[in-house]
């Protein structure tokens, strides 16, 4: 006998579907996240590395200060960048928890309607054994009677 199907089961593959497409979206936002956080910090470390040539003249002077200061912006906006993108893949990431959390709810309905089936499976086992064994030993009353038990 065929069991009867769990009727949510297309719901659960549309979640699992999309629980992995949100953890695939977590993962590459942390991976962008982690990137940009790497490339300001190796931006701040060259920054930081870099020392103010022996100058010349006052128009030398004024060019590598310019310098600096764009490298500096630049750290500073590379930081701002890797923040933003710190913020956006904890954004995907609660979105996959979301998405988790949804699907292990059908899960456990679907685990809840297997549960049942198999309970209702060994009721109807058990009630097909308690009738052949009904009917075995009803061949041995008399006149429909039982004999009672006595020592």
């Amino acid at each position: 006998m065929k069991q009867p199907a769990f009727r949510l089961e297309p719901v659960l593959r549309l979640r699992r579907s999309q629980e992995r497409a949100a953890s695939l979206a977590a993962a590459q936002a942390a991976r962008e996240a982690t990137s940009a956080a790497q490339r300001a910090e190796d931006g701040a470390v060259a920054l930081a590395g870099s020392a103010m040539p022996a100058l010349s003249s006052s128009g030398a002077f004024v060019a590598a200060m310019v310098a600096s200061r764009t490298a500096a912006a630049d750290v500073s906006a590379a930081r701002a960048l890797a923040v933003s993108y710190a913020e956006q893949a904890e954004a995907v990431r609660a979105e996959w928890t979301a998405a988790a959390q949804r699907t292990k709810g059908l899960e456990r309905l679907k685990e809840r309607h297997v549960e049942r089936l198999q309970l209702a499976a060994d009721a109807a086992e058990t009630r097909l054994v308690d009738d052949l064994v009904t009917r075995r030993h009803g061949g041995d009353t008399h006149d429909g009677e039982e004999e009672t038990w006595t020592d």
